[in-house]
């Protein structure tokens, strides 16, 4: 929005063009983003701990977390008005990404709420019956991916890109629309998965997220894109103002809910991060080097997936107790260990993902 006011006042001064920069925006909306939490962050608290909006923790989970009931949780939505203000202000708002990418993850951010309304509603920690909250998962996701096939346009936007790989690549054609869905619902269930220790989702969001816009900058620079051998898609690099606003956001929130947690994203915020993640990785054409640098949520959810499978099929369990976090604290290690070193992975893997860019 604000470039378009910057634009009418280069007629008056040209110091004002350099509002035309990516890099320059991004910083801002990290920076306005991270602002809008931190004075929100607070007053949005201790509302929810007036309408006692607490958190409902399982009851077959770990002793250790029945202390935490009762956590202001739903705090997920400051992340989604920081995303939103912030991209709204700084973004290029003619540009098609940024509406695909910020209307999907206030979609899914959407479906989280009334998940986190009907658990505290009914005091359980159930919320929206599996099957509705998949279903409109899909309609969403199914949704975007449709958009982003109908509105390609160059072969490259609905191309599978190889990494680490110099010229391979799969043109999907229609394949890409299930392609994009099942990256999208896929990693918006795989965060909400992860979000089950004080700030052990948001950093490797927040990471992932910032290493999806140094890709989305090379992929909408032709210079650097055809330096690095990535695919040019025009006018994707828009999306770097989001991921800004992602990471400023996620910090802001990491300030409120860095063990001992103040409050919980809910998720309103775990599914709606997910889905941003998911949708940015399908824009910049990156879908498997997400795959690698969200590690953490792959693992975690690869975890319930054989929990499941091993315990219907032979009746015992491979885990103490799924996902994979629990399993760990189950083994005697502190909660901060658990954090810690799932956010030193997420860095290294995140490294790995960044380093694709030149190995080619």
């Amino acid at each position: 929005m604000l470039i378009y006011l910057a634009g009418w006042l280069e007629e008056f001064h040209s110091g004002f063009r350099v509002f035309q920069y990516i890099t320059l925006r991004a910083i801002l909306g990290v920076l306005t983003a991270l602002t809008i939490s931190f004075i929100v962050g607070p007053i949005l608290i201790r509302r929810l701990g007036r309408y006692q909006i607490g958190q409902q923790v399982r009851e077959d989970g770990p002793r250790s977390h029945f202390s935490k009931a009762g956590t202001p949780t739903m705090g997920g939505a400051l992340i989604l008005v920081a995303v939103a203000t912030a991209t709204l202000l700084w973004a290029d708002l003619a540009n098609r990404y940024v509406w695909i990418v910020l209307l999907t993850t206030l979609a899914f951010g959407a479906v989280g709420g009334v998940d986190d309304y009907l658990k505290l509603r009914y005091a359980n920690s159930r919320g929206l019956p599996a099957k509705q909250k998949y279903l409109w998962q899909s309609v969403i996701g199914l949704t975007a991916a449709v958009v982003l096939y109908v509105t390609a346009e160059n072969a490259v936007e609905t191309t599978l890109i190889i990494p680490f790989f110099k010229d391979v690549s799969i043109q999907l054609g229609l394949l890409f629309i299930p392609l994009a869905y099942l990256v999208i619902v896929g990693t918006s269930n795989a965060v909400n998965l992860t979000d089950g220790l004080d700030g052990l989702a948001i950093n490797p969001t927040v990471l992932v997220g910032g290493a999806l816009g140094v890709f989305a900058y090379a992929s909408g620079h032709f210079n650097f894109a055809s330096y690095l051998g990535i695919p040019f898609v025009p006018g994707v690099g828009e999306v770097v103002i989001f991921c800004g606003a992602l990471v400023g956001a996620g910090l802001g929130f990491l300030w409120f809910n860095a063990y001992p947690a103040q409050v919980f994203m809910g998720d309103v915020g775990a599914l709606a991060l997910g889905a941003a993640l998911g949708v940015l990785a399908v824009v910049v054409r990156q879908e498997l080097v997400l795959f690698i640098m969200a590690g953490v949520f792959v693992m975690e959810t690869v975890s319930v997936i054989l929990q499941v499978a091993s315990y219907k099929l032979t009746g015992r369990r491979i885990f103490r107790m799924a996902p994979l976090h629990h399993h760990f604290e189950l083994k005697g290690w502190p909660e901060p260990r658990v954090i810690v070193r799932f956010w030193i992975i997420t860095v290294i893997l995140v490294l790995i993902g960044l380093a694709s860019l030149k190995i080619r």
